[in-house]
């Protein structure tokens, strides 16, 4: 077992603030006996109600301002919370984009422009713990292009009309589950008594956006009744969408540059032979794309004025491309498959919120809550390829810049190829949490919850995979898009398309579960601002994810064929679609169609029915990943918690001073199960393991003086490590076999000691200014370790790669020539130092004109590492946006409102080096901002008092981009277009 006690000033310092503290509480002169508190659900001390929220006198927007403002002036340590500004009406769409409004809080955005997920503080989305109300949260969901390999929770599964209020603890308390490095997020559902009587809520609006072109109908409608002795509550609520998604896009998938022999380079060298990495002619790596030895004969090279069979060396390469030496053309860099892309598809939506409530008496609070959601989402992605990865383009009159980034050339034997991808996904998720609080005495309660929840994910995802005829493309970039021109119409069906030279089918499933369960018992003894708590707490967590992959059975049916007693022949033949396939190429224009972006498509359905498509599917035997990246395989955590925490009150120079202090010990056991392959046989290995943690924590907040607000907190937080680097297996990522991962079994928690300083002026009404400084140490950090290795090197067998992966490693030289990037997840024996500071501003202009008012937050981040790896952690730590802010203007009076919003991050690598082979390459994704609108009106004198809204997200049509090292290799960009909404919502 691991045991960590780590006996820093810290941990001293927060061990003698416990006993200082607890003398001042019990020295202090305590009031009388209150009566028994207005029962509500366990939750951390300084989370209590917020003081007179009840005496608020502004709706709507201001109205969830005001309450975020007394809960965070009330609050101990640095927490932060969006409240509903009525039954079922959240202040955004999307519970990530609403916490936006939070400083320190990056949105992580799915391509369609979709907040999908959140980080906190420079630590990335799965540093942050997720709870509904107060339970842990596991989703099986994934976005459109994310993979979710370790904890994070997409957001975009739970609908934010069943939800009246978000908190993001930011400091922790020992009462809070562990688990959050960098903060915990606590969702809490309606429940009758939020608003006693009879209410019925609904709400129905159309989202209609500028690139799918579509209209989304979706609605919600919640019933709540509490009875007339307020002793017994219900509440349903429902909820349906039927989304629908555009996204035009372009990506590269990396950039690489050629792999020149010896006789092209000129070096000297065995002309057979290859340039050594750090050599001339291959100084950064890379090597993803093939010159010919010599020019090959077909309609492209002869239309170029080449001659077929002549060799292509060093001086050919030379005259070809003038004002070039051979060094710069082995460093050339180009997409390795630069393709147009566009999704459509549904995003379909429905849900169920149940929760009752039972008051007997003071003395106790019965309740449970329940949740259903499912999701259906389709996307038809269609995209184009120049090849270049694998490729065997022949360069003449190439234009390079400093970089050695092609601007300008003409490419002949080049070729695209069409990959019909589409996938259907289902998603379902249930959350169900009991629980009571019992009142002893007026001084002594006990709290006591349980949860499970389920959620699972079934995606099917077959790709159909076509070449063009060989053209020769004109090339240019001019620092947006990479553009191609060739005299082949790529939209016309009957263009010549075909299977030969690397044409494929793949049948590729993907099923996730996650499962999470638990139990706790909270006793406090005292009153709510002066008490002692200890509890205890068992979870588990568990979660699997496997890959099925029926490719080579449906592509001997398809596109190789079958003997006639329905028998693979020996050898089996390519796909090429000669004779014997089901699909000949002199058929395959019968099952195209022209496309929506200028390249054709695939008549999807009548494909799968003409191939058996289903029966395949249906079929799949379990593969060593899915097609999302990562591997086959599993975890289960079992984790046993107690806590004591101490919260109260003193005074200073006649000031009162709140604090929290506590000590939580977390134990847990570990399984990570995932296939292996030994001595030929595959079997799953389970490999255990166990640790155990203590987390001290300490928050102070000082009312200096009657409007102004001190805050310190020191605390160590935990995250687990990312199940899927342990998995105990290698797999290729790419079908070019040129990148592996390799599982690391041996990883050890994220340890993040913590100090916080701050304060906040109240201005009046909802209007405050804070200010925050932040410092985090972060131990136990990961990084991807990268290596080269050669293939023979893995322990993979050759055989045992699909017919792509041999083609490209044989395209490299072969199994005992090529190389393969392998990457592995290992601790760094090194420090993570994330510093910064953040800022807010809410302000009401009222003196200005009645309603009016600005909120605004900053948040700038510095990052560094210090120990042996610190130079290797440092171009590992990623995804973290520098400085992000974000402001909103708002007006509102009794019947209009008016909210206009603006959210800003910077620009932050968002991958390791080592790219594709060459070591400095990074991915970096660019600064982008985005300009929302929301308004509605009232219908003050109807029944229910409708209210008309219409909403605008991303007003300017901003576009997301991610570049390959230099700001003129755009490694993927994406147009979510803009999204119109217009609604009514109303409540009897």
């Amino acid at each position: 077992m691991q045991v960590n006690v780590t006996r820093t000033t810290l941990s001293r310092a927060l061990s003698l603030a416990l006993l200082g503290m607890a003398s001042a509480s019990v020295l202090a002169q305590n009031p009388p006996p209150p009566s028994p508190p207005e029962p509500t659900p366990p939750q951390p001390a300084e989370s209590a109600a917020v003081t007179q929220l009840d005496t608020v006198s502004v709706t709507g927007y201001r109205q969830s301002l005001q309450f975020a403002t007394d809960a965070k002036r009330d609050s101990t340590g640095f927490t932060d919370s969006i409240f509903a500004e009525d039954l079922g009406k959240f202040p955004d769409t999307n519970i990530a984009e609403s916490l936006t409004r939070i400083p320190g809080i990056q949105l992580n955005r799915d391509v369609n422009g979709e907040g999908l997920n959140i980080a906190i503080r420079g630590l990335g989305s799965s540093f942050t713990k997720t709870l509904i109300n107060g339970a842990s949260v596991a989703t099986a969901s994934i976005g459109l292009d994310a993979t979710n390999q370790n904890r994070e929770v997409d957001l975009n599964i739970f609908p934010t009309e069943f939800f009246n209020q978000v908190t993001v603890y930011k400091s922790p308390q020992a009462s809070l589950p562990e688990g959050g490095a960098a903060g915990v997020v606590d969702m809490r559902s309606v429940r009758p008594f939020d608003m006693p009587g009879t209410h019925v809520t609904y709400h129905l609006q159309a989202d209609y956006n500028d690139v799918s072109e579509k209209t989304s109908p979706r609605g919600s409608s919640i019933f709540s009744w509490t009875n007339d002795e307020g002793t017994f509550g219900t509440l349903v609520g429902v909820t349906s969408s039927r989304g629908k998604i555009g996204v035009e896009g372009f990506e590269t998938i990396g950039w690489t540059n050629p792999n020149l022999t010896n006789a092209q380079c000129g070096n000297g060298g065995a002309a057979g032979g290859f340039p050594a990495l750090g050599e001339r002619c291959n100084v950064t790596g890379g090597n993803g794309w093939r010159i010919p030895d010599v020019v090959p004969d077909n309609a492209s090279t002869r239309a170029a004025g080449l001659t077929p069979g002549t060799p292509i060396d060093a001086a050919w390469l030379l005259a070809n491309n003038p004002g070039l030496t051979t060094d710069q053309i082995g460093e050339a860099l180009i997409p390795r498959l630069g393709r147009p892309v566009y999704m459509s598809g549904d995003r379909d939506r429905d849900a169920v919120l149940a929760s009752m409530e039972w008051r007997p008496s003071d003395r106790l609070h019965v309740w449970v809550d329940a949740l259903y959601t499912k999701a259906k989402r389709t996307n038809e992605r269609i995209d184009v390829n120049l090849i270049g990865r694998n490729g065997q383009l022949i360069p003449i009159d190439m234009q390079l810049d400093a970089n050695n980034v092609v601007t300008d050339a003409t490419f002949t034997n080049a070729q695209f190829f069409l990959e019909y991808r589409p996938y259907e996904e289902d998603v379902q998720y249930w959350h169900v949490t009991p629980g009571a609080t019992f009142w002893f005495t007026d001084d002594v309660k006990l709290d006591v919850e349980a949860n499970m929840s389920r959620s699972w994910m079934f995606r099917e995802s077959p790709t159909i995979l076509i070449n063009s005829p060989f053209t020769t493309v004109q090339y240019a970039n001019d620092g947006g898009v990479p553009t191609f021109n060739s005299d082949l119409d790529l939209n016309d069906p009957n263009l010549g398309w075909s299977w030969a030279g690397g044409g494929r089918v793949n049948v590729q499933n993907e099923k996730r579960v996650t499962e999470t369960s638990g139990v706790r018992a909270d006793l406090q003894f005292g009153e709510d601002s002066r008490n002692v708590r200890v509890g205890v707490a068992w979870d588990r967590n568990a979660r699997t994810i496997r890959g099925f992959d029926n490719s080579p059975a449906w592509e001997d049916l398809v596109c190789r064929g079958l003997n006639p007693d329905g028998s693979v022949p020996d050898p089996r033949p390519a796909c090429d679609g000669n004779a014997g396939a089901l699909i000949t190429n002199a058929e395959l224009a019968s099952y195209l169609l022209p496309g929506p972006q200028g390249f054709i498509t695939v008549d999807g359905n009548r494909f799968k029915n003409a191939t058996d498509y289903y029966r395949y599917r249906d079929e799949a035997p379990e593969s060593g990943g899915p097609n999302t990246g990562g591997a086959t395989g599993g975890f289960t955590e079992r984790t046993l918690a107690a806590y004591i925490e101490l919260n109260g009150e003193t005074e200073i120079w006649n000031r009162n001073l709140r604090f929290n202090a506590g000590m939580r010990w977390a134990s847990t056991d570990q399984d990570i199960a995932g296939p292996v392959t030994i001595g030929g046989v595959r079997q799953y290995q389970t490999l255990t393991g166990d640790y155990s943690e203590w987390l001290p924590s300490f928050s102070a907040a000082w009312d200096v003086a009657d409007k102004v607000v001190l805050r310190m907190s020191g605390s160590r937080t935990m995250t687990r490590p990312n199940p899927s680097s342990m998995l105990p297996s290698t797999v290729f990522t790419d079908q070019s076999a040129q990148v592996a991962s390799q599982g690391n079994p041996e990883l050890t928690p994220y340890l993040s000691t913590n100090f916080d300083l701050g304060g906040e002026w109240y201005t009046g009404d909802e209007g405050f200014v804070g200010l925050t400084l932040f410092n985090k140490r972060v131990e136990g950090y990961t990084f991807q370790g990268v290596t080269t290795r050669p293939f023979l090197d893995l322990g993979i067998p050759f055989e045992d790669l699909t017919e792509t992966q041999r083609d490209a490693i044989n395209n490299r030289g072969g199994p005992g020539v090529a190389t393969v990037n392998v990457n592995q997840q290992v601790n760094a024996d090194a420090a993570l130092n994330i510093r910064g500071w953040e800022a807010i501003w809410v302000q009401p202009l009222s003196f200005v004109f009645d309603g009016l008012g600005f909120m605004a937050n900053y948040t700038k981040i510095d990052i560094s590492t210090e120990g042996r790896d610190a130079s290797a952690l440092s171009g590992n730590v990623y995804g973290v946006a520098p400085s992000l802010w974000n402001a909103t203007a708002y007006w509102e009076n009794d019947v209009a409102s008016l909210r206009l919003s603006y959210s800003w991050q910077e620009g932050a690598f968002g991958t390791g080096p080592n790219q594709q082979g060459i070591p400095e390459a990074q991915i970096f994704g660019d600064d982008r901002g985005q300009l929302d609108l929301s308004a509605g009106y009232t219908l003050a004198n109807l029944p229910s008092k409708p209210q008309i809204t219409f909403n605008i997200l991303n007003i300017t049509g901003e576009e997301r981009r991610s570049n390959f090292w230099y700001a003129n290799a755009v490694n993927d960009l994406y147009d979510p277009g803009t999204t119109y909404t217009i609604g009514i919502r109303g409540t009897f």
